[in-house]
C-alpha cells in the first residue's frame, strides 16, 4: 500500500508539470528589458514573481549589446516584460540565442507595456536607426512619466495573468496598492512643479518629453548630435532664458556643463533616466522623486 501511494504521488506531481496553474507552486520567473519595468513587475507581482533586469540603469537602451549574460537570464524565463517601440528590439537576438518558446514573439511569456500608451514625438517623415539615435516609431521613454503608470501595470497584470491565471487577483490587489501610493505622490509632484510651470529646458538626448509635458515644462532644444549648431542653442537658451540642461548618465557632461556655463546661470542636471540610474533612485517611485525635485530646485 505505501509503494503505491508513493507512486500515484510521483505521477500526480508530474502531471502538475503539464497542467494549468504549475505555476502557482512557485515564482514567475519573469525578465525585464530596462530597470523601470523590473521594478514595476516587482510592484505588481509581490512574493509571485522573481524578476531580474537584462540593462542597468546607468546605460543607453537604445545601444545595449546582447551579451552570453543576457541569454543565461532568458533561458529559464517564464516571461520577459519589454517596452516596445524599438527602445529594446535588441531583445529579439538575445531571445534567439537563449532558445527559450516561452519567451519568443507571440507567445504568452512576451509582455510588451506600450499597449495602449499614446506617442509623443511621432515622426511626419520617415526616419529609421540607420540616421542615428533616433525615435522612428515616436518617442519610447514614456516609462519616466507617472501619469502612464496605470496603464504599463495594467499592461503586467494582463501578461502576468496569462502565465498564472489564478494570481490575478493578487496581481491587481497589488497593482492597486501601488497606484494608491503613487497617487499620493503625484498629488505632492503637481504642488512641487506647479511654481515652475511653463518654464524651459534643453535636454541632451529626448529621454524626458513625456515626465516634462505630465508637469507642465516646455523642452526647446536638443544638444545630441548637433555640434554644428551649438553656438545657435546657447544663443536660443539665452534668449529664452533657460536654466537646466538635462544629460543621461552616459552622456557628454563636459560638454553640457560647457554649454550651460557660456549661458551664464544655467545648471548641466544628470537624470535619472531609469531606475538605478544615480544614486538613491533604487526604486521606480524615488526615481521620479530625484527628477522632479531637482527640476524644481534649479528651476525656483
Amino acid at each position: 500500500m505505501r509503494r503505491t501511494l508513493l507512486v500515484i504521488t510521483a505521477v500526480l506531481t508530474a502531471l502538475r508539470l503539464f497542467l494549468p496553474g504549475a505555476h502557482a507552486d512557485r515564482k514567475l520567473r519573469v525578465v525585464a528589458t530596462i530597470p523601470d519595468l523590473k521594478s514595476l513587475t516587482e510592484a505588481v507581482g509581490g512574493d509571485l514573481v522573481e524578476v531580474d533586469s537584462l540593462t542597468r540603469g546607468t546605460q543607453n537602451f537604445h545601444e545595449a549589446e546582447v551579451r552570453p549574460s543576457m541569454m543565461l537570464k532568458l533561458r529559464r524565463a517564464d516571461a520577459l516584460i519589454e517596452n516596445g517601440v524599438e527602445l529594446d528590439a535588441w531583445a529579439d537576438v538575445a531571445v534567439t540565442g537563449a532558445n527559450n518558446p516561452n519567451i519568443i514573439r507571440g507567445s504568452a511569456g512576451r509582455i510588451e507595456i506600450s499597449r495602449g500608451i499614446q506617442l509623443l514625438e511621432v515622426p511626419s517623415t520617415r526616419v529609421d536607426r540607420s540616421m542615428g539615435d533616433v525615435h522612428p516609431l515616436g518617442n519610447p521613454h514614456f516609462s519616466l512619466d507617472p501619469g502612464l503608470a496605470p496603464i504599463i501595470t495594467q499592461n503586467i497584470v494582463d501578461g502576468l495573468s496569462r502565465l498564472s491565471p489564478e494570481s490575478r487577483p493578487t496581481f491587481e490587489k497589488n497593482r492597486q496598492a501601488f497606484l494608491q501610493k503613487l497617487d499620493g505622490e503625484m498629488d505632492r509632484w503637481t504642488k512641487l512643479m506647479e511654481p515652475v510651470r511653463g518654464a524651459k529646458v534643453v535636454v541632451f538626448h529626448p529621454d524626458f518629453i513625456y515626465l516634462l509635458t505630465r508637469f507642465g515644462l516646455v523642452q526647446i532644444a536638443t544638444l545630441e548630435d548637433r555640434p554644428g549648431i551649438l553656438v545657435q542653442i546657447i544663443r536660443q537658451m539665452k534668449a529664452e532664458q533657460v536654466k537646466v540642461l538635462l544629460v543621461e548618465p552616459w552622456n557628454d557632461l563636459k560638454l553640457a556643463e560647457r554649454v550651460a556655463s557660456e549661458v551664464g546661470g544655467a545648471r548641466a542636471l544628470v537624470m535619472a533616466t531609469a531606475v538605478g540610474a544615480v544614486k538613491g533612485a533604487d526604486n521606480y517611485i524615488a526615481a521620479i522623486d530625484y527628477n522632479l525635485t531637482t527640476l524644481a530646485q534649479a528651476l525656483k
